[in-house]
């Protein structure tokens, strides 16, 4: 059974016209903060897939410095805000089978494509997600099957 973390990156600067190069506010940076404090505590993932939007990225860093036990990072273009759900979670599911030695994999991306990733997984949920929110899902490869558990929402 491998754990999936679906996290939402945190509070960003208002919208503009250059969406993937809004930078985190001190409160989204304070969110990853706390939220990479919580999610060392209690999962320290080891599998690392980020958006290569500025806020996902530092919302990735944030989690890094609490996370010290990632063995593989990526930046994927799978998930920024517009791509395919299917498409993304097939890619996390193909790393699921390739790196076998990864039990806990986390995905920092955006809305909507975290919501939509999780319903292709458990397709019962569909979690509007706050900043920096988190989705935890159970995944086996052997069977493709994931059973959902919770979202994690920061104070």
């Amino acid at each position: 059974m491998k754990t999936i973390l679906i996290m939402r990156h945190g509070e960003a600067q208002a919208l503009q016209a250059q969406d993937h190069l809004r930078e985190l506010t001190q409160r989204g940076r304070q969110q990853a903060d706390h939220v990479g404090q919580w999610l060392a505590q209690r999962f320290n993932p080891q599998g690392l897939l980020v958006s290569p939007y500025v806020r996902a990225q530092q919302t990735a860093e944030c989690v890094k410095e609490h996370c010290r036990g990632f063995t593989l990072e990526q930046t994927c273009d799978d998930i920024i805000p517009s791509a395919n759900a299917k498409t993304a979670v097939d890619y996390l599911q193909a790393l699921t089978e390739v790196h076998t030695e990864i039990d806990t994999w986390l995905v920092v991306a955006h809305m909507p494509i975290v919501s939509y990733m999780v319903a292709e997984f458990c397709p019962e949920q569909m979690p509007i997600f706050a900043t920096c929110g988190v989705a935890h899902i159970d995944y086996d490869p052997a069977t493709m099957r994931a059973r959902w558990q919770a979202l994690y929402s920061p104070k």
